[in-house]
């Protein structure tokens, strides 16, 4: 269930309603966001990084953007910082979150295939 009073994730969550329902969980000094369920974002010192996988690692890379790295010298995760354009175009706000989401849901299904093995 979300926790109300952080204006920042409120606000994330407003512009996402779109995509479905928009939750979060704190995690290790952040937040993971969820999109119906599926962890597909992640906020970390009031920055929106979103997940990334084969499929749409591209769009992040020829932009430039950064790999979130939990600490100093640790390695990257699967999550890029968002393109700033997101926060101003609704539009591009669903495109990019969405491919997140979309991320977020294959690599699901890979773990859930992996187990079945």
């Amino acid at each position: 269930m979300p926790q109300k009073n952080n204006p920042y994730l409120e606000f994330l969550a407003e512009q996402m309603k779109p995509l479905g329902e928009i939750t979060w969980r704190s995690m290790f000094g952040g937040y993971c966001l969820y999109c119906n369920g599926i962890v597909f974002a992640l906020v970390a010192n009031q920055a929106l990084f979103l997940k990334a996988d084969d499929d749409n690692r591209g769009a992040f890379e020829v932009r430039g953007l950064q790999r979130f790295r939990p600490f100093e010298g640790t390695e990257s995760m699967s999550y890029y910082e968002a393109p700033p354009e997101i926060f101003e175009d609704p539009k591009a706000m669903k495109q990019w979150c969405g491919e997140a989401a979309d991320a977020g849901r294959r690599v699901r299904q890979s773990k859930k295939k992996r187990k079945q093995r």
